[in-house]
């Protein structure tokens, strides 16, 4: 980039870099410089859907407010080349034979002592962070609404990552440094993993050949005891002399695959609570094929929700049960309590929302890409049904973090040509799932958009007019401090929309990490507090902070809300209606999307 350029005095390049390439080198880096515009126009792709505000309105009316604030724009531009100027005098004084600084960028990407050794790179790095920074202060000069605003401002952090100078093998030190010890191994390694990602259609975040579903993950004894077109129903086996009379109902994202809940052993959430005493039923929703692309979102409350609830209760023969959803699992669970209420059907004793959303007033980092031009195009598109490719909300959910889930894996997997490393939630996230277009477009337009499940009437689900004011059970809210998907104060307005006792729990770090959490590795930490007002603020200043996991806070919550226990049954669905099926974790969850 034009940073790079600038750093080298008089076009003089660094100590051991070719004057000239190749050919075949050339090809090379024309192979690295394709697949980073790919995957930079994979993560902005939803961001260009004719209509307003569109990438290319966006920026005429950069542009018109620039020229509009002149003084402003030059303020920054100032700056900028007091900025630059400072690096070349530096760079000029390591030609003179001073020493490089020596100080770390501000930045782990460019951490490794390679970057400060040689103070061509350590003036490339610089220079890049700044350039980083200007154009960031530039987009805030734009004149535009607040959704318009945050477009922008993600378009730019997406190039700002996509051209970070770590990613490219050309200006990585720390790549040239392993290629020239290996002989150029390193690159060719890298260059076929590269081919074989291109091929498959998928960055390879983690080492696949480690996991193997129903192997060493989701491997929690139990057995399909239901199954239908949509979903079928786990329970699993007790792993105690007693059981709470009341099974518990668990609804994962209907996005990704279960096993999020019921990974290894050692982090299996599943595996915790039938430790703890609960008769476990889970939904493992089905990897939709196109024949399935007209389900709507009343099929997976009714025929994924609610048909699980009724079956878990007959099982167990109880009139009520213990439910709990993750995620967009817990935006279904809200809509069928809400249903089941507004039939005057008690079947829900308790309900736990973890990293949920009721009230979509703030959408987090993903509604950027979501405003009436979007949606409308993506009903257009779903209009005769269809499916929404799971390897599109993956690539959309992980431009979210581009640095972390996208171009780590550019440098170590091709620049170095590494080994990725087995990691089970990498796995996980790379597993999703497809959906029906409809079901899709209507959770667009109605929750992401127009946020109508808040509003008592609003919606019609299943025949019903929902109004999440009904439900009063008594409720356990999770949040995540650090969730970029379902924003903690989100999480908080959505759980005042409930009418019974709420219990409001904010866990540290993210969206995945701050759910999954071990009890037994006592890690992080998280806030317990009275909820008393509608401003999450005010919660957070007199909520006390706990050492280790919510695991052991969240059981005893829902033990003082159990009604008793009973010896633990020998056999799984023993009724007459129900029998197993197949062993956990079943069919559908190891169907993998194209």
């Amino acid at each position: 980039m034009s940073a790079a350029a600038r750093c080298g005095p008089d076009g003089e390049r660094p100590a051991g870099q070719a004057q000239h390439r190749p050919a075949a080198d050339k090809a090379v880096l024309a192979q690295f410089e394709e697949h980073a515009r790919r995957l930079l126009g994979a993560a902005t792709a939803p961001l260009g859907i004719d209509g307003g505000p569109g990438v290319n309105e966006i920026m005429r009316s950069l542009t018109a407010g620039l020229a509009e604030d002149v003084e402003k724009w030059r303020s920054v531009q100032e700056r900028h080349y007091a900025r630059q100027l400072a690096l070349w005098r530096r760079l000029a004084g390591a030609a003179a034979g001073d020493s490089p600084s020596g100080a770390p960028a501000p930045d782990r990407r460019f951490a490794a002592p390679e970057w400060r050794e040689h103070a061509y790179f350590d003036c490339l790095a610089q220079s890049y962070l700044d350039a980083g920074v200007a154009l960031g202060e530039l987009a805030r000069l734009a004149r535009l609404e607040p959704h318009a605003r945050r477009k922008l401002e993600f378009m730019v952090r997406q190039f700002v990552d996509a051209m970070s100078p770590a990613n490219y093998p050309w200006s990585n030190p720390e790549a040239i440094k392993l290629a020239a010890q290996t002989g150029g191994e390193s690159l060719a390694r890298g260059l076929r993993r590269l081919a074989a990602d291109a091929a498959k259609g998928m960055l390879s975040m983690t080492d696949e050949t480690a996991f193997a579903v129903g192997e060493n993950l989701a491997i929690t004894p139990g057995a399909v005891v239901f199954e239908n077109e949509l979903m079928q129903l786990l329970q699993y086996r007790a792993a105690s002399t007693t059981v709470f009379e009341r099974p518990l109902v668990m609804v994962p994202p209907c996005i990704n695959k279960f096993y999020i809940l019921d990974l290894q052993p050692e982090n299996s959430f599943v595996r915790y609570a039938v430790a703890e005493g609960r008769t476990v039923f889970m939904l493992s929703w089905r990897n939709v094929t196109p024949e399935l692309g007209t389900l709507t979102w009343d099929d997976y409350v009714e025929r994924g929700v609610i048909r699980a609830i009724e079956a878990a209760a007959v099982i167990c023969g109880t009139d009520e049960v213990d439910t709990l959803g993750f995620c967009v699992g817990g935006t279904l669970l809200g809509s069928a309590a809400a249903v089941l209420a507004g039939r005057g059907e008690k079947r829900i004793s308790t309900v736990t929302l973890i990293t949920s959303m009721l009230d979509f007033s703030d959408t987090g980092e993903l509604g950027v890409f979501v405003d009436e031009a979007f949606v409308r195009r993506r009903e257009r598109d779903f209009a005769a049904g269809g499916v929404l490719p799971g390897r599109e909300l993956a690539v959309t959910f992980a431009s979210l973090r581009a640095n972390e889930l996208l171009w780590r894996c550019v440098v170590e997997n091709y620049l170095k040509g590494k080994d990725p490393e087995p990691f089970d939630l990498l796995y996980w996230n790379a597993d999703g799932t497809n959906l029906p277009g409809a079901m899709y477009a209507y959770y667009l337009r109605n929750m992401y958009l127009e946020n109508n499940l808040r509003v008592p009437g609003r919606l019609t689900m299943c025949g019903v007019p929902v109004d999440l004011g009904r439900l009063d059970q008594p409720a356990y809210v999770l949040a995540a401090r650090e969730d970029h998907i379902v924003p903690w104060r989100t999480a908080y307005a959505s759980m005042r929309l409930l009418a019974g006792r709420i219990e409001f729990v904010l866990a540290a770090s993210g969206h995945i990490a701050g759910v999954i959490n071990p009890a037994g590795k006592n890690r992080r930490s998280y806030r317990v507090g009275p909820v008393a007002g509608d401003d999450p603020e005010e919660w957070l200043v007199a909520a006390q902070s706990r050492p280790g996991s919510w695991w052991g806070h969240w059981s005893g919550w829902l033990a003082a809300h159990s009604r008793g226990t009973m010896r633990a049954p020998r056999a799984i669905a023993a009724t007459g209606q129900y029998r197993e099926i197949e062993p956990a974790p079943g069919r559908y969850v190891r169907v993998r999307s194209d």
